[in-house]
């Protein structure tokens, strides 16, 4: 029997992750910094093959768990706890929200290699990363759909990746291997396959509705695999691959 999927983080892309694992018929566990009583509304939602729990005991019974938190907050995960496990990295920088971080050099490193050298004895993937919270719900899709997009990912480890790739697929979503986390850049902010693919044909201005309603309401557009390819050799690197909390962009996080 297949562990429960762990979710560090109840926001946006932490609830939606456990949305599409519950309606895949998988067990979740999510856990926060506020403890497992603020996430009762959610778990109450998401029924019984989902509970609350601390992210010690996560980490102690969930093999593969998703980091859906800010990424100013990545070094508060344990590397002990989280030793031999395969983490999901899902953070991105939004200096708005996470403040200026020195380490954060977007045209040497990428973000997910810090976390891959903080959580050192865990083997971390970047995945989940690039679409919008929204988006993420509504346009995963059946196997056979011929409306299916895709997701990248990056990792180190073959085996771990593999998983994770699994995991996707089961969510919904064809993947794309970027090849190692050094690669993984190429889905970070600014980048062709970050969010505006997944969101489809954005207005030139709102005049009968608001931003935010067209932003939650938004039916998105496919991102097939072979189109993913393309907008991941099409990305450059720069110095300023930061989210920003005022573009459409911003409601990614």
């Amino acid at each position: 029997m297949m562990k429960p999927i762990g979710i560090i983080g109840g926001g946006m892309i932490g609830s939606q992750v456990a949305r599409l694992a519950v309606s895949a018929g998988l067990n979740v566990i999510i856990s926060n910094s506020r403890g497992p009583d603020s996430l009762r509304e959610l778990t109450d939602e998401l029924g019984p093959l989902s509970r609350a729990t601390t992210t010690s005991e996560l980490a102690a019974q969930a093999d593969i768990i998703i980091a859906a938190i800010p990424l100013v907050a990545y070094k508060k995960l344990d590397a002990d706890e989280l030793a031999g496990k395969i983490v999901v990295d899902t953070m991105n920088y939004y200096p708005e929200r996470d403040g200026i971080m020195p380490e954060i050099r977007t045209a040497e490193i990428a973000s997910s290699e810090l976390v891959q050298s903080h959580l050192h004895n865990s083997q971390v993937i970047r995945a989940l990363n690039n679409m919008d919270w929204v988006r993420l719900a509504s346009r995963a899709r059946a196997a056979d759909s011929t409306e299916r997009s895709a997701l990248p990912v990056a990792g180190n480890v073959k085996s771990a990746k593999r998983q994770v790739i699994s995991l996707i697929e089961a969510l919904g979503y064809d993947a794309v291997d970027m090849g190692p986390l050094s690669e993984s850049w190429r889905s970070e902010p600014t980048m062709p396959a970050y969010v505006l693919p997944y969101m489809g044909e954005i207005p030139r201005q709102f005049d009968t509705v608001s931003e935010r309603e067209w932003f939650m309401t938004a039916p998105g557009a496919q991102v097939s695999a072979l189109y993913l390819r393309d907008l991941l050799a099409r990305a450059v690197r720069h110095d300023k691959m930061f989210g920003s909390t005022a573009s459409l962009a911003g409601a990614s996080l």
